[in-house]
């Protein structure tokens, strides 16, 4: 089936199947339609049906309520039935041709482990090798629950069969349910994945000074940018500073893997964990020596340790929305950081 999107500097068609969302079929044709969390949740996919017939996989999704008139549909919940003509409402433009663009694959979880009360670590198997630029996501669909959730990549390789997740269990979700529940079939339960997606990417050519600012699980995303860094020798020349924000040491993680990291980096790389609920202890610090600690919400730690430090800054923001919107705001307003240089995607 054929899908005209009439954006608006221009149209675009590519061809789409039955029952693979809007959204996929665009992505994977290498047209960059609109999307955040490509999920079902944020809204700004949301797209005009002129003409045609749509199957709706998701009609109770979250995003919905961004919908304004009837004739509105969410990209990635809808499927063609029929040949599709639809609008959207900003500009679109093919694919940028150095990033890795999406596909449709599918996996097997291999391998869980806690890293919190309330965080795994989970690794997906892939059918085939599929590569990805440090700092994207994708959409995973376990068994038996509908929709695809979207997950950030930890780790960083040049042609990986394996992905790495970290995942934080959400209170009521069907999917944090199934994964933390000692009697689920996890371990070896297939996936159906799409990806890599996501516009905070990093490649060594960016030639600027590393900021990230990470709450929770958005770290994992943070975590394949500095190993993709340190691989490239990267701060031998560029200064690279990492925070990372949770609410007290008991959901702190990645201690080790940062740890590593900024030895192998050396004094240009620093990582400072915030925690918002609790001042950290003498002996916690003590058994992390390569990690600085401080009290405060992730976004005022980072305000307060880059003082005088934003010039030539690449940012890269990733976490809870409030988290996502403070740091922005600060970075735009305070530290006059230029907004083509703060890179983030939201989830939710």
């Amino acid at each position: 089936m054929k899908v005209q999107v009439n954006a608006k500097n221009r149209g675009h068609q590519f061809e789409a199947q039955e029952a693979v969302p809007v959204l996929f079929s665009g992505l994977a044709h290498g047209v960059d339609l609109p999307y955040e969390c490509g999920s079902g949740t944020c809204g700004t996919c949301k797209a005009k049906l002129v003409k045609g017939e749509l199957l709706d996989a998701w009609p109770q999704a979250p995003g919905r309520k961004y919908l304004k008139h009837p004739d509105e549909f969410l990209m990635c919940q809808c499927s063609p039935k029929t040949d599709l003509v639809v609008e959207v409402g900003t500009f679109v433009h093919p694919t940028d041709p150095a990033v890795c663009g999406p596909g449709q694959a599918s996996g097997r979880i291999s391998h869980v482990k806690m890293l919190t009360h309330d965080v795994m670590l989970l690794d997906v198997d892939l059918d085939r090798p599929l590569p990805f630029d440090a700092g994207q996501y994708a959409l995973i669909q376990v068994p038996g629950i509908p929709g695809f959730r979207g997950w950030s990549m930890v780790n960083f390789d040049a042609q990986p069969k394996q992905w790495r997740f970290v995942v934080k269990k959400k209170p009521q979700g069907a999917v944090s349910e199934w994964l933390f529940d000692d009697k689920s079939p996890v371990n070896g339960s297939k996936v159906d994945i799409f990806g890599p997606l996501g516009h905070a990417t990093f490649h060594p050519s960016v030639a600027r000074n590393l900021l990230c600012i990470a709450g929770g699980s958005g770290i994992a995303g943070m975590v394949s940018i500095i190993s993709r860094a340190v691989q490239a020798s990267y701060f031998n020349e560029f200064d690279g500073d990492v925070f990372f924000g949770v609410r007290s040491m008991r959901d702190a993680f990645f201690l080790e893997e940062f740890s590593v990291l900024k030895r192998t980096a050396g004094s240009r790389l620093r990582v400072t964990m915030a925690f918002s609920d609790e001042d950290v202890s003498a002996d916690f610090t003590q058994a992390h020596p390569d990690i600085q600690f401080d009290r405060g919400f992730v976004h005022e730690v980072a305000k307060r340790h880059m003082q005088g430090r934003f010039d030539n800054v690449r940012a890269y923001i990733a976490g809870p929305p409030p988290a996502v919107d403070q740091s922005i705001r600060f970075l735009l307003l305070e530290a006059r950081v230029p907004a083509d240089q703060i890179k983030y995607d939201k989830f939710s």
